[in-house]
């Protein structure tokens, strides 16, 4: 039962063939069985799921209108704050933060009757492109335990693809649903910005983070955002927009759908075996009727890396400061002096790559320097994003690899930020633009997944969904289980 769909549980679930308690029984015994070696789970919350599902079959039981998310078992990842449940972001400095409210997507979730089975591991504060950056442990990919489940949301995509839950939720800055979605063989959706309240999302780059679902297909996909794409007046970002029902938009017909493939995405460095999988999984949309181009061109991507090592550093600098050691958190105290326990609080309580971040990003907004780079950073986000727009007055969506490598082997990049910050290159563009995209799988090479990447202009969430959809109905790699 732990492999079943959102939608395929649904209708179990709503003729009575199976309870909501036997299905979050099936993903806790997945959990006992599995996660000491994924390690993809920091808590794990048995009894509140069983409470929350034992209360999920009294609605169904009682006949009451229930949400297609109603009894679903769910892993949310740990930086989305869970009233009286332990929210560490992976890190030592909230090692013990128990939040006294929910995020707003966990309310929605709970009005839908979910089940909540634990939080997720990540790379410490969303930082990382391989959850190895966590301060708990590192994440181990089902595919291959050797190897990363990508990054920041891998223990959500590890969780996902193993079976622990049938659905899980992470957060994309950089790339961080989508890259562990592609390295996990699952399908992730990084939705436009602004359209999921980020209220309770522990910030890291506020004007790049967003939250989306991990779950095994596009029609599951759907499902979620139908949920949580809400406006949110608690969020100062939030938008307000007419939402379609997502689930409704999702058909097999895509003649006349015009796809762009821009050629700055297949870079020098990219392994064959990646680039060979997402131009045969492009061919296979022309079989269903979609225009491709073959020759776009977004000559700006090439700065996106750059941008975004300048503006997601400077946001993380603002947002983290609050971590002083006096409000809440982390405290270092065995010093007679403020400023010497504040220093002392921010060396032991971040780790090597948070604090790398903080100081690029304080000095990239120093005096003498915040012209240099982050101004111009800012000028190049908005010709970037201007690109973008151009290519959708021509195309309804582009197609990208999700990341130029398979998944690599842990220890491999640690000591190389710069080829770990390359992980996420097909990806930042994205995020830097506030676009809507998905990763959806798209083959394997040596039993490792391939993720393929869709992207459409603000708010078009439909047509990424329909797009995969179609895919899917044609291709089997998104049913294909690890064999742990």
């Amino acid at each position: 039962m732990n492999q079943l769909t959102i939608h395929e549980a649904h209708q179990l679930l709503k003729t009575k063939k199976i309870s909501s308690v036997e299905l979050t029984k099936a993903c806790l015994n997945r959990i006992h069985q599995v996660d000491s070696k994924v390690q993809a789970l920091i808590t794990v919350t048995e009894n509140i799921a069983l409470k929350q599902a034992h209360k999920a079959d009294e609605l169904i039981a009682n006949g009451t209108n229930i949400n297609a998310l109603t009894g679903i078992p769910a892993i949310i990842k740990d930086n989305i704050c869970t009233k009286g449940i332990l929210t560490t972001c992976a890190s030592k400095m909230l090692g013990n933060f128990v939040p006294p409210y929910n995020a707003t997507v966990i309310d929605i979730l709970n009005t839908c009757g979910a089940v909540f089975m634990g939080k997720a591991n990540m790379d410490e504060f969303a930082m990382g492109s391989s959850t190895e950056n966590s301060a708990m442990f590192t994440t181990h990919n089902p595919w291959d335990l050797n190897r990363v489940p990508g990054g920041s949301s891998g223990g959500s995509a590890a969780a996902v693809a193993v079976g622990e839950a049938i659905y899980a939720l992470g957060s994309d800055t950089g790339g961080s649903i989508r890259q562990p979605a592609g390295f996990c063989s699952v399908t992730g959706l990084k939705p436009t910005y602004g359209s999921v309240s980020r209220y309770g999302l522990v910030a890291f780059a506020s004007s790049l983070d967003q939250i989306g679902p991990l779950t095994q297909d596009a029609n599951d996909c759907a499902l979620v955002l139908n949920a949580i794409a809400n406006f949110d007046d608690k969020d100062s970002t939030s938008v307000p927009y007419a939402k379609p029902d997502y689930n409704q938009c999702l058909n097999t017909d895509l003649k006349g759908l015009k796809v762009g493939v821009p050629k700055e995405y297949f870079v020098t460095g990219i392994q064959p075996e990646v680039e060979t999988a997402i131009r045969t999984a492009i061919k296979k949309l022309e079989d269903l009727g979609a225009y491709v181009d073959w020759e776009v061109s977004l000559p700006h991507t090439l700065y996106a890396l750059a941008v975004y090592y300048i503006i997601a550093p400077s946001e993380a600098s603002a947002n983290l400061a609050r971590y002083d050691g006096v409000k809440y958190g982390f405290s270092y105290q065995d010093t007679g002096n403020m400023w010497q326990a504040m220093e002392k609080t921010r060396q032991y309580g971040f780790g090597d790559e948070v604090k790398r971040r903080i100081m690029l990003g304080t000095y990239a907004l120093s005096a003498g320097y915040y012209d240099a780079y982050y101004l111009k950073a800012q000028k190049v986000r908005t010709l970037i994003r201007q690109e973008f727009d151009q290519a959708f007055e021509k195309y309804d969506v582009l197609i990208t690899p999700t990341s130029p490598s398979i998944p690599f082997k842990i220890g491999e990049k640690t000591n190389d930020p710069i080829q770990m910050y390359l992980s996420d290159v097909c990806t930042l563009p994205i995020n830097i633009a506030g676009l809507p995209a998905i990763s959806i799988p798209a083959g394997f090479t040596d039993d490792l997944p391939i993720g393929m990447q869709i992207i459409a202009k603000p708010f078009a969430e439909e047509t990424i969904l329909k797009t995969a959809h179609a895919f899917q109905q044609i291709t089997n790699w998104h049913k294909q289980k690890p064999a742990l």
